[in-house]
Order: structure tokens, then C-alpha cells, then sequence
């Protein structure tokens, strides 16, 4: 059963929904989550007597769809994409993978993603923390007097960026000049 009472008016609401999908991938590049969610609230905003979410739901699939068939959307490509831009950051692997999780990525995505990661990239984890350590200014960057006093801090702030006790213990034992070292090959 339609929401939509005749064929032209949803043959509108379908032209609407193509239309307000293809201004969000002008702008921006989503997951098919995203876009999903993205044209729900536009539709439930400009349209406020929606009576079935269900029968809406179906049509911004069948919209979804047509932009898989054209290629203008793709979960992969946007998985690869999303998780080299994190890496760059100073993301670990692991919220990496939250974060794609979040975006509504298939499982077999974000591992591909992620061992397209480690296959390119040498302990990705560690050089991670690294960039952490220099944005927060952690760790091997504190004076050498003040590094036992905030150990517990640093490691703490390295384990809720999703850095393993070995990696994170790993970087913070780092002498100074080492440290520059690495700061450099970043």
C-alpha cells in the first residue's frame, strides 16, 4: 500500500527524493546510511502528515538503489576512502572501525578496509598514538621530569583513542630523540 494515494503524486515524491539525493552527493559523499537517514528527515520535515514510514522507507530504497546501479553511491569506496582520511588523523585501527561502524558500513567493508591498511601501512597503530602524542602534546613530548608524574593520564587518553596497553605503553617509553625521529618520518 502506497503512502502516496495516486501514481503522480508518487511519482513526484520519487522525483523529490532523486532530487534531494542528488544535491547531498554534490555536496558531500555518504555512505548509503547516510543518504538514507539524510532523506528520511528531509521528507519527514517537508512533508509533516507522512502516515507510514515503512512505505517511505521503501521508496528511498528504491532511489538508493538506482544510484548504486548509475555508481554514484558505493559502500566500498567510501569505506577505503573514509579509513585512509582517519589513519591520517591519528586514528587507531579500532575507531577506525567504530566510526565506520557508525556510518552503517557492512562488516566485510570495514575488514577489508582495514587489512588494505595494514597490508600498505607498517604498525599503523603505533605511528597513530605517535600523531596523538604530538597533537595533545603527551607522552615523549612532556619535559623528561614531568613524563612519570602524567603516565597514567597519557596512557588513558591513548586508550580512549582506541590504542592497545602494548602500543600505548610502547610510545610512551619512546626516549626524546627517537621521538623526533618518528616525528619527522610522519
Amino acid at each position: 500500500m502506497n503512502p502516496i494515494k495516486n501514481k503522480k503524486n508518487l511519482d513526484a515524491t520519487i522525483q523529490e527524493i532523486r532530487n534531494f539525493s542528488y544535491s547531498y552527493l554534490e555536496k558531500y559523499s555518504p555512505s548509503k546510511q547516510q543518504l538514507r537517514t539524510y532523506l528520511f528527515k528531509k521528507l519527514v520535515k517537508k512533508n509533516q502528515n507522512i502516515s507510514n514510514k515503512k512505505e517511505i522507507f521503501n521508496l528511498i530504497d528504491v532511489v538508493i538503489s538506482s544510484l548504486i546501479d548509475q555508481k554514484l553511491l558505493n559502500d566500498k569506496y567510501y569505506s577505503d576512502a573514509k579509513s585512509k582520511a582517519l589513519l591520517q588523523r591519528g586514528y587507531s585501527l579500532n575507531k577506525i572501525r567504530y566510526s565506520l561502524i557508525k556510518k552503517g558500513i557492512d562488516e566485510q567493508h570495514i575488514k577489508a578496509s582495514i587489512s588494505k591498511i595494514k597490508e600498505n601501512e607498517t604498525d599503523p597503530d603505533f605511528f597513530s598514538a605517535i600523531k596523538i602524542c604530538k597533537k595533545r602534546r603527551i607522552g615523549p613530548n612532556r619535559e623528561e621530569s614531568n613524563r612519570p608524574l602524567f603516565y597514567k593520564k597519557d596512557i588513558s587518553i591513548l586508550a580512549r583513542s582506541g590504542f592497545s596497553y602494548e602500543v600505548s605503553k610502547r610510545v610512551l617509553e619512546i626516549p626524546k630523540e627517537e621521538y623526533k625521529k618518528f616525528c619527522k618520518m610522519i
